[in-house]
């Protein structure tokens, strides 16, 4: 048996919906298993010469979880997998290896889960611990997670052109997370709650929004304070009046130009760090499978 999983990058919390916001974009993982030719680990792109090769990377693991969940043991295969993704950015990596594992594990174990997108969400965000990421991997589009595994999905409006601003310096989820205050003054929740609101608005019918909307008093502060290097980025285009957040947990940033607007360019970033500029669409649907 042999089979493919593809699944995009993705950008969550996106300014004001913190932990629960995600967005799907063009940028996708490949993840090939095979059980016909000898068990083996490769990687090829983003993180290839990092990421262990011996059975512990996100994929085997969630593969191996998913099993011992039914009561079953995963078969030997031979795993190749082709990253897109850079690895801690804030662009959803982990949360693709956890789809990408469970979506192979139910091809290879004949669980039928892929067949279903909750089961898929549901069992990937508990294996990785971000339902807003899981969320827009599994259904594409704009997504809404709630930490009960409820899903809604959005069309995004066909003018958003989205641009992630990816910094050579590296961020992890635990120490980004670690950053944010455990309590929040009431007048600060009840400006994100206004911002989400708007947020919806402008990613499905009312681009123009965006930079109002994508403000935020909840994470994006404490996190810039650890990259103050993107800090004064996110300053900078926010002065030449581009929309932009923090993408996910961070470095990356996640900038909107407009259809009629001025493109993002390198000189607009500075000289004080290394950015790769990335154009992705967002991307409508989420993981696909292949199988033969």
């Amino acid at each position: 048996m042999r089979a493919t999983v593809r699944v995009p990058a993705t950008s969550a919390n996106l300014g004001p919906g913190f932990d629960c916001f995600g967005l799907a974009l063009e940028l996708c993982n490949e993840v090939t298993v095979d059980t016909d030719v000898p068990a083996a680990v490769g990687w090829e792109g983003e993180g290839a010469a990092e990421l262990p090769i011996d059975g512990s990377d996100l994929v085997s693991r969630t593969i191996g979880a998913v099993a011992a969940e039914m009561g079953l043991v995963a078969p030997a295969v031979a795993l190749h997998g082709v990253n897109r993704v850079p690895l801690e950015r804030g662009l959803g990596s982990s949360s693709a290896a956890a789809v990408a594992g469970v979506v192979l594990a139910s091809v290879l174990l004949d669980l039928g889960l892929h067949r279903d997108l909750r089961s898929v969400f549901v069992t990937a965000a508990r294996a990785e611990g971000h339902p807003d990421n899981a969320a827009p991997a599994v259904y594409g589009g704009f997504t809404v997670a709630l930490d009960d595994g409820f899903v809604r999905r959005f069309d995004p409006h066909p003018d958003l052109r989205p641009v992630l601003l990816v910094p050579e310096v590296r961020l992890s989820t635990a120490e980004a997370r670690a950053a944010l205050a455990p309590e929040v003054p009431r007048a600060d929740a009840v400006f994100n709650a206004a911002h989400a609101a708007l947020m919806v608005e402008a990613l499905t019918h009312d681009p123009s929004l965006l930079p109002v909307a994508l403000h935020d008093r909840l994470h994006q502060e404490a996190r810039l304070a650890l990259v103050p290097e993107v800090a004064e980025v996110v300053d900078e285009l926010r002065r030449a009046h581009v929309a932009v957040c923090v993408s996910g947990a961070g470095p990356t940033l996640l900038a909107f130009e407009r259809p009629d607007g001025a493109r993002i360019t390198p000189e607009l970033l500075g000289s004080g760090t290394s950015w790769r500029i990335l154009r992705p669409a967002v991307r409508a649907i989420g993981f696909e499978l292949t199988l033969g």
